[in-house]
């Protein structure tokens, strides 16, 4: 649950309730954004401003501008991404996938509003069209509008946006893809994604849609040391059931505060080295990586001893009636506080 409080007071410009606040002759004003990631713990940062809230048919949404993480787009109450760190998340999410793959041509995006998958698709020479599908317009709109950094994504000849359910795409649709993969919203109890995480979605819908060497990969959610068995243990044994080979790996994200997780599935084996990975980043992709080479995947993909365990030993697999769900309830309230 994300929550924005508002503050004004009069003092000395001490914290008050852990809070600092700014002081100009004696008076005193803050505005804290405030997200529940646990039962018992919370994360808040302070706000420089709003920037916009609005809210669709399915979704609350709003801009946030942040003191630590610049502007923070948040969705049904849960931070989505943040501009100082976003490229964490993203070039985590699509390279791996599209550098392993041979020649990726055609990409389909589930989700992926924001338009960062496309931004970092689109850099890659030999991505000739993407499709991004995504159920909600106006999260589409909204992000074309405000977020500055993928307008030259969204003009991309090569990028086809779709508004409507990506399982219902992929099942009527009769092209298939190179590579799938999932930027959805997380598994929330209500939320209108969990059943994109299913034994059932993955074997008879995405699977079907790919080519001979095709990949698929989806965001996987929290990975922490306490955090992994949320969702992301289950979400990669899942995939085990469908696919031969399944990579999970993992990534600090600062403005998540946790170390956030995917999950990479084929029916080729991954074999490229971290040597070999550099040499295709360097021909495919266009630009400077800031964040993920050959060593970084190598490392992300080198799990820790305690997740490694929780892996191998984990039995659920995920369908619609044995679902897990990240913790929380995807609501977004603003309170103004005197």
């Amino acid at each position: 649950m994300g929550e924005i409080s508002c503050s004004n007071g009069i003092g000395n410009g001490n914290g008050v309730n852990g809070k600092t606040h700014s002081s100009q002759n004696g008076y005193r004003k803050s505005c804290w954004y405030e997200e529940e990631i646990e039962e018992n713990l919370r994360w808040c940062f302070a706000l420089n401003s709003i920037l916009h809230t609005g809210a669709s048919r399915y979704q609350d949404i709003a801009l946030l501008d942040t003191k630590p993480f610049g502007k923070a787009l948040i969705i049904d109450g849960k931070l989505q991404s943040a501009e100082v760190d976003e490229f964490i998340y993203h070039e985590s999410l699509v390279h791996p996938a599209l550098l392993h793959h041979s020649s990726p041509k055609t990409v389909f995006i589930m989700g992926g509003g924001e338009g960062s998958t496309a931004r970092e698709i689109l850099r890659h020479k030999t991505a000739v069209k993407v499709v991004m599908c995504d159920i909600d317009e106006e999260v589409v709109d909204f992000c074309k509008a405000y977020l500055v950094v993928n307008r030259e994504a969204f003009c991309d000849p090569r990028l086809e946006v779709i508004i409507n359910d990506a399982r219902a795409e992929l099942e009527i649709g009769k092209e298939c893809y190179d590579v799938i993969i999932g930027d959805l919203a997380d598994p929330i109890e209500g939320g209108p994604c969990y059943k994109l995480y299913t034994k059932s979605f993955y074997e008879h819908t995405v699977k079907p849609k790919l080519n001979r060497g095709g990949i698929f990969v989806t965001q996987a959610g929290p990975a922490g040391i306490f955090s992994h068995t949320e969702v992301f243990s289950c979400i990669c044994n899942t995939l085990k059931q469908v696919f031969k080979y399944v990579v999970p790996y993992s990534a600090h994200i600062p403005s998540f505060a946790d170390t956030w997780g995917w999950v990479m599935a084929s029916d080729t084996p991954f074999t490229l080295s971290a040597d070999e990975l550099d040499s295709r980043i360097k021909q495919r992709i266009k630009g400077e990586n800031r964040y993920l080479d050959g060593k970084t995947f190598s490392s992300a993909s080198t799990l820790s001893k305690a997740v490694r365990k929780s892996l191998d030993n984990e039995t659920h697999v995920y369908t619609e009636g044995t679902a897990r769900f990240i913790y929380g309830h995807g609501s977004f309230q603003q309170q103004n506080q005197a």
